[in-house]
């Protein structure tokens, strides 16, 4: 009786659990193009906002920076110096 109840409980969880779409910002580039239309989606492949406007030139879309982009020194760790000792001879 116990196993059926449990897989039914298990079986009710996951169908009622919400899908999970995957991330909309590519972080390896720091300009998204927003297209609109009866498909809205998200463009990450530009270098420049210059070169992302003349994409979006005569289109439903907006340039926007993108808030996941990957540079160096912004979140890294701290960096930690290493002491120097001096032997005494």
């Amino acid at each position: 009786m116990r196993i059926p109840v449990l897989a039914f409980l298990a079986l009710g969880t996951v169908l009622a659990s919400a899908s999970v779409r995957a991330q909309t910002y590519d972080p390896s580039y720091p300009v998204c193009l927003h297209v609109y239309g009866p498909l809205n989606y998200y463009e990450c492949r530009y270098t420049s906002l210059a070169q992302c406007n003349a994409s979006a030139s005569g289109r439903s879309a907006q340039c926007l920076v993108n808030p996941f982009f990957a540079t160096a020194g912004i979140g890294d760790p701290p960096v930690r110096y290493r002491r120097h000792h001096r032997r005494a001879y």
